[in-house]
C-alpha cells in the first residue's frame, strides 16, 4: 500500500517537473531561438498563426500542469502566463531586424492560451 501511495507522489512530481520544462523549453525556444536570423520568415503566412496558437496551448498547458495549483488558480495561472509570454515575445519582436510584432500574433497567442486552458479545465472536470 505504501509503495503505491509514493508511486503516485513520485508519478504526479515527475508529471509537473516534465510540464515546467515544457513551458521552459518553449519560452526559451521563443526568446532566445527566436532571436536570431534563421527564424525570420521561418513558419509562413497564414500557417505561423496555427503554429503560435499550437505553441501557446501548450504553454498555457505546461504551466497549468506544473504549477501544482488546483481548481480556479491553476487556470488562471495558466492562461495568464500565456498572455504574459505572448506580449513579451511581441515586444521582444519589434527589436529584432526582419522580425515584425502585430497584433494578429498576440491574437492567436491568447486563442492557444486560451485553448491551453480549456484543456486543463475539461482534464479538471473529466477527473471529477
Amino acid at each position: 500500500m505504501l509503495i503505491l501511495v509514493l508511486r503516485r507522489a513520485i508519478s504526479r512530481h515527475y508529471r509537473r517537473v516534465a510540464a515546467l520544462l515544457l513551458a521552459l523549453g518553449i519560452i526559451f525556444s521563443l526568446l532566445v531561438l527566436g532571436a536570431q536570423p534563421v527564424a525570420v520568415n521561418l513558419v509562413p503566412p497564414p500557417w505561423d498563426k496555427l503554429v503560435h496558437g499550437g505553441i501557446f496551448a501548450l504553454l498555457a498547458w505546461g504551466v497549468g500542469v506544473g504549477s501544482g495549483l488546483h481548481g480556479w488558480p491553476q487556470l488562471v495561472v495558466a492562461a495568464s502566463s500565456a498572455l504574459l509570454v505572448g506580449t513579451l515575445d511581441e515586444w521582444h519582436q519589434m527589436y529584432l531586424p526582419g522580425r515584425n510584432a502585430g497584433w494578429d500574433d498576440l491574437a492567436a497567442d491568447v486563442i492557444g492560451g486560451i485553448i491551453g486552458t480549456a484543456l486543463l479545465a475539461i482534464r479538471r472536470v473529466r477527473r471529477g
